[in-house]
C-alpha cells in the first residue's frame, strides 16, 4: 500500500476513490485492486480499519487480547489493503463527491479537487442521537467515543461512571471495560419489553444466526460481573456546569438517582449518510431500523451514476457484513469499468453473498429487539436537539404548530437547525421524527435535511488555494 503524505500527491484523477477505510472501504479496495483497478483511499483516521477496527493496526497484544477475536479480525482486512498496490492519504477531510464523480478532499489546511471514474461512499455508522435531559453536561459521552478511546490509547474512565441505553455495543463495551479492569458502576438497560409482537416474530431466523450464542455469552459474562437496571425511563444527567448524577426511574415505577462522574449513552447506531445525500442520491426511510439510507441495489449502486455505497453507510448491517457488501462494490466497479465481465464478477461474488446471507440470519430480530423508545429518540420542551445552534424540543415543535415548518428544510430557515459544524449529523433524525409526530404524519413524508457541499467545514483560504485557470471565473451580468 503506497502511503500518500498530502493532497499535493494526490492523482488528477484515478480508477476509483473510496471514501472510508473501513471494513467495507478495506474489502472494496482489496477485491478492485486485484481485478487491476487504481484505487485511491482516503480516510480522517491516521490508521486505516474504520471505528470497528480503530488502532488495529499499532495495538499491542495485551490491548487485542483485552478487545477480543472480533476486533483481531480486522487482521484480514488489513493484510488485503497492505499487500496491494492501492494508494492511501490518511488525515484526509473528504468535503465533497459529486455527482460528477469529483472529490473534494483537505489535509493540513491545503485542499484538493480531483476526478475519479467510479466513487464508493464507505461512510460507515453514526451513533443515533440520545437527547435526554442533560445529555450536553460535561461528563456525558457517546458509548462508542468510550470504546474509540479504549481502543485507539488504551484509556479507560476514571471515578464512577454508567452505561445507559440499548444496543448491542453496549454489552460489548461494559465487557471490553470489565475485561480493562474498570468496570461501570451499572448497565441503565432501556431496551423495550422483549415479547412484543414483532420481536417475537423474527426470532425463529435469529436462531441461525454466528451473533446468537456469541451474544448470549457476553450478556451472561456481564450480568455475572456487574449490576443491571432493566426496564429504564425518564432518564436525565443531573449537575450543574458538569455531570453529577444520573436520575431515572425503575420498571416498578419508583425515581433514583445515582451518582457518578461519567455517564456514556448508546441506542444504537444509523447510518452516515451526510456525503451520499449531499451527491444526490435517493434516500429512503426505514421503518425497522427508523433511519434514513441511501437507495442502492444487489452491487451497492446508489441513484446516482458511477457512485455506489456499502457497509453500514447503506444500512446498518455489522462489520462482517459491511466486509461482505464492500467486496461486491469493489467487483462491481471492476466490472463497469471493464476489467471483469458481469459472468466473472457473478462467479467471483457467489461465495461472498453465501457469507453475506449468513451474517445477514436475523438482522431484523436484532433491529427490533433493541430497537430504541420512541421516548428517548425524541426531545421534551427543555432539552437541546441541535447542540451546534442550541435549539430545544420546544422550540421545534413551536415553530411546527405556529409557522408551519413541514420538514428540516423548512425549520433550518427559521431555526438553523441543522446548519452548524455537524450538518445535522447529531440532530437530523431527531428533527425528522419531531415534525412527524408534531404534524401526524409518518417520517418518510416528512424527509430529511437536503444538503450541499462543502459538508465538512473548510476556510475559506484553502477554497481560494485551489487550482484555477481563467476558466473557472464565472460573471454575473445584469441585463
Amino acid at each position: 500500500m503506497n502511503r500518500l503524505s498530502g493532497v499535493g500527491e494526490l492523482p488528477s484523477t484515478c480508477d476509483l476513490a473510496i471514501v472510508g477505510a473501513g471494513p467495507a472501504g478495506l474489502a472494496a479496495a482489496a477485491a478492485a485492486a486485484e481485478r487491476g483497478l487504481e484505487v485511491l483511499l482516503l480516510d480522517e483516521n491516521p490508521a486505516p480499519g474504520g471505528q470497528i477496527y480503530r488502532g488495529l493496526a499499532d495495538s499491542p497484544a495485551a490491548r487485542r487480547e483485552l478487545l477480543g477475536k472480533d476486533y483481531q479480525r480486522g487482521d484480514a482486512l488489513l493484510s488485503g489493503v497492505q499487500a496491494s498496490r492501492i494508494s492511501w492519504l490518511p488525515g484526509a477531510s473528504v468535503w465533497m463527491a459529486s455527482s460528477d464523480l469529483e472529490i473534494g478532499v483537505s489535509k493540513d489546511a491545503v485542499s484538493h479537487i480531483f476526478s475519479a471514474r467510479h466513487i464508493l461512499l464507505a461512510t460507515g455508522a453514526l451513533e443515533r442521537p440520545f437527547p435526554i435531559p442533560g445529555w450536553t453536561l460535561p461528563g456525558v459521552m457517546t458509548a462508542g467515543a468510550a470504546q474509540g478511546l479504549l481502543k485507539s490509547s488504551g484509556l479507560v474512565p476514571e471515578g464512577r461512571f454508567v452505561l445507559a441505553g440499548t444496543g448491542p455495543l453496549l454489552w460489548l463495551l461494559a465487557y471490553q471495560l470489565i475485561a480493562a479492569k474498570a468496570p461501570p458502576l451499572a448497565i441503565l438497560d432501556t431496551t423495550l419489553p422483549t415479547m412484543r409482537a414483532g420481536v417475537m416474530a423474527a426470532l425463529p431466523s435469529f436462531l441461525g444466526s454466528p451473533y446468537l450464542l456469541k451474544g448470549l455469552r457476553l450478556m451472561r459474562k456481564v450480568r455475572s460481573e456487574m449490576r443491571v437496571i432493566g426496564g429504564v425511563s425518564e432518564l436525565r444527567a443531573v449537575g450543574e456546569g458538569r455531570l453529577r448524577g444520573v436520575a431515572y426511574r425503575t420498571r416498578s415505577g419508583q425515581a433514583e438517582t445515582i451518582d457518578v462522574d461519567g455517564l456514556f449513552l448508546h441506542q444504537g447506531v444509523a447510518p452516515n449518510i451526510n456525503m451520499a445525500n449531499a451527491a444526490g442520491c435517493d434516500m429512503r426511510w426505514d421503518e425497522v431500523q427508523l433511519c434514513w439510507k441511501p437507495v442502492t441495489d444487489d452491487w451497492g449502486r446508489s441513484s446516482v451514476p458511477g457512485i455506489s455505497v456499502a457497509g453500514d453507510g447503506a444500512g446498518i448491517s455489522g462489520a462482517e457484513a459491511a466486509a461482505c457488501l464492500g467486496r461486491l462494490c469493489g467487483l462491481d466497479a471492476a466490472t463497469r469499468l471493464g476489467r471483469i465481465t458481469e459472468t466473472e464478477r457473478e462467479k467471483l461474488a457467489a461465495p461472498t453473498r453465501d457469507l453475506l446471507s449468513r451474517y445477514a440470519r436475523g438482522r431484523r430480530f436484532l433491529d427490533l429487539m433493541f430497537q430504541p423508545p420512541a421516548t428517548f429518540r425524541r426531545a421534551d420542551a427543555e432539552t437541546i436537539v441541535c447542540r451546534c445552534e442550541e435549539v430545544t424540543g420546544g422550540q421545534i415543535a413551536q415553530t411546527v404548530a405556529d409557522m408551519g415548518a413541514i420538514g428540516p428544510n423548512q425549520l433550518k430557515s427559521y431555526l438553523r437547525c441543522g446548519m452548524g459544524p455537524c450538518q445535522g449529523r447529531l440532530c437530523g433524525l431527531t428533527v425528522t421524527e419531531m415534525i412527524a409526530v408534531a404534524r401526524g404524519v409518518p417520517p418518510a413524508e416528512v424527509g430529511h435535511y437536503r444538503l450541499r457541499f462543502p459538508i465538512k467545514p473548510v476556510t475559506l483560504a484553502e477554497i481560494a488555494s485551489l487550482p484555477h485557470d481563467e476558466g473557472d471565473v464565472r460573471a454575473v451580468v445584469r441585463e
